[in-house]
């Protein structure tokens, strides 16, 4: 690539990790069409935003680890449901047509916007629930399900985690927010990366602009996510589900 071209690239990165970090995902809404718009096959670019997802969970992690919204068995909760379904997802993506998948997870992404845009509490306040272990157990299988989708999509399914932390855990958009983009960004995408690359091809030569954009962009919409208030997070997630999902169904 020439340098105007890493410009744009960088761009790019920088803007949809903005405001992936800031609404609790879809990152993948204008990188990834961007990297098949600049001539890499769907197997590649995918291979290769999902190693730049990466960079966008650790910008997160360096802005939201400090915050002290984590809780540590809580997050090794989500791991530890969520990491095998993203292996799953991830070994099987190269192997199908992902067309019909997209178009179903862009109307149901959709219906997340939706969905919160008609419920005006959601998410506005922190109010911890289903704890107990027929709460995990139910939490738990989702999640590893939203894993397969995370390992094997391109786009949206940070945005499933969010909203189920909110709706099934209680938790506030702001927090939500941290733990996607911390455990999601970060680790679910780590192992799709890995596995991605050991069943595909990387570009590598593409990576180190991605990877500036993605993790200045994860700290920048990390921060905005934490000084923010709950309400405009949530407008913010609402307006990238809807981007998401008619992204997703038009193709």
């Amino acid at each position: 690539m020439d340098i105007s071209a890493q410009i744009a690239l960088f761009l790019i990165s920088l803007i949809a990790n903005i405001f992936s970090a800031f609404s609790g995902g879809g990152a993948g809404l204008i990188q990834f069409p961007a990297l098949i718009f600049l001539g890499l096959p769907f197997g590649v670019a995918l291979a290769t935003h999902k190693v730049a997802s990466v960079a966008l969970g650790l910008g997160a992690t360096l802005r939201h680890w400090r915050s002290g919204q984590l809780e540590r068995r809580f997050s090794a909760f989500i791991l530890l449901t969520g990491l095998p379904g993203v292996l799953l997802g991830a070994s099987l993506v190269l192997r199908v047509d992902d067309r019909v998948a997209e178009i179903a997870l862009g109307v149901l992404t959709m219906s997340l916007g939706i969905y919160s845009w008609f419920r005006s509490d959601l998410g506005q306040h922190y109010a911890p629930r289903n704890r107990d272990r027929r709460g995990l157990v139910v939490g738990g299988v989702v999640l590893l399900c939203i894993g397969v989708l995370n390992g094997s999509l391109t786009s949206g399914t940070g945005l499933f985690v969010t909203l189920w932390l909110i709706g099934w855990f209680g938790l506030d958009y702001k927090r939500a927010v941290a733990y996607t983009l911390v455990l999601v960004g970060l680790f679910w995408n780590g192992a799709g990366a890995v596995t991605l690359g050991l069943l595909g091809t990387i570009r590598w030569s593409w990576v180190p602009t991605l990877l500036l954009g993605s993790l200045l962009g994860g700290y920048i919409g990390a921060h905005l996510s934490i000084v923010k208030g709950n309400r405009w997070i949530k407008r913010a997630f609402e307006v990238v589900t809807l981007a998401v999902g008619i992204k997703l169904v038009i193709g």
